[in-house]
């Protein structure tokens, strides 16, 4: 099974691509679990909440994979956590880290900014310099650490197309249509 991570800054299309490509490969795809935790915390979140999310995340990995055939859709993995933990507390948890080095994944398809900012209660950061920011913390994040990945921008339809483009060539095929 190979494993395609969908990862980007806040408000770039994660979760309608992870969800539009599940319905395309009729593959699951996990949600994010920061969201649900998140939702009902009913207090600020703290340092200390990241790794319970991290945990949280990798166990709905885990029982979304035993659903998958061929693919498995992640929307986000931690590599959200440590950038995030790493902006708004100055450090990641321990195990954090060691779990990013030891996971493989076969595609990042990294979400560009280059959609609108849709506001959400859950979400932190709309302005236009810090979106910047935390894409380039992700292109440096993806490139220091090595795994293939392709950045997707532009419309919903150009999304799709490009993830389909780079998941086809991670298995070995040309996409339908080419």
């Amino acid at each position: 099974m190979n494993k395609v991570v969908i990862i980007g800054p806040e408000s770039t299309g994660k979760s309608s691509l992870s969800a539009a490509l599940a319905a395309y490969y009729n593959e699951p795809w996990v949600p994010e679990y920061a969201r649900e935790y998140l939702q009902e915390l009913n207090r600020p979140y703290t340092y200390e909440d990241l790794l319970q999310i991290a945990r949280g995340q990798l166990q709905a990995e885990r029982e979304k994979a035993e659903l998958a055939n061929e693919l498995l859709f992640c929307d986000t993995d931690l590599r959200v956590i440590k950038i995030w933990s790493d902006y708004k507390y100055g450090k990641t948890d321990p195990w954090i880290r060691e779990q990013i080095a030891s996971r493989f994944y076969d595609l990042y398809l990294l979400t560009d900014i280059d959609i609108p900012w849709q506001e959400d209660p859950l979400r932190e950061h709309p302005d236009p310099v810090l979106r910047h920011y935390f894409l380039g913390q992700y292109e440096q994040e993806l490139d220091s650490s090595g795994p293939p990945w392709v950045k997707v921008s532009g419309t919903h339809k150009d999304r799709l197309k490009s993830a389909v483009r780079a998941i086809e060539g991670i298995l070995g095929r040309s996409p339908a249509g080419s």
